[in-house]
């Protein structure tokens, strides 16, 4: 759904899992850095919020969006995680750089998850103009950085959910 038809920071927290009892990577993309920055903060706060212990946060920095999957695949490898939450910005400039970092980036955590079994969040702005930005990391359209940790948390829970399930099925 496009940021533009929903606020990215709106939620049901009443019916969040806790997210005391589990642990948390953050990669952040140093390129555009008073966006990145901005996400990084509400997501950090959001995490917090629904009982994250800080010392259970771990955050890492990366030179520019197309490092974030090799920083959560580092840091994963360093810390037991329960969620890998990537926050990067790529605004479209003159060329199609964009397209193939966003991609890049969407392919390589994917393959991550599905890889590591643990969820590695796209926490990625893809937007046309730095306004575009702006309007999603704390602006008109709310925080990405909420939406990313949200997700980390429900992401989370649903894999200690199944992990520790009887039965199982599929796979």
């Amino acid at each position: 759904m496009a940021s533009a038809l929903k606020n990215l920071s709106s939620y049901d927290a009443e019916n969040m899992p806790s997210a005391a009892p589990m642990s948390f990577g953050i990669v952040v993309s140093e390129w555009n850095h008073k966006i990145t920055h901005a996400l990084y903060e509400a997501c950090y706060n959001t995490l917090v919020e629904h009982g994250a212990q800080p010392e259970n946060i771990y955050t890492e920095q990366v030179p520019g969006s197309f490092e974030l999957p090799v920083g959560a695949k580092l840091l994963a490898g360093y810390h037991r995680l329960d969620a890998v939450i990537c926050l990067g910005c790529v605004i479209k400039g003159e060329t199609s750089h964009n397209e193939y970092i966003n991609q890049a980036v969407a392919t390589g955590l994917t393959n991550l998850s599905i890889a590591s079994g643990k969820p590695m969040i796209f926490g990625l702005l893809t937007p046309n103009d730095e306004q575009q930005a702006l309007d999603r990391a704390g602006g008109k359209h709310g925080n990405k950085g909420v939406e990313a940790a949200v997700t980390a948390i429900r992401m989370a829970a649903m894999k200690r959910q199944l992990t520790n399930a009887k039965q199982k099925i599929g796979f």
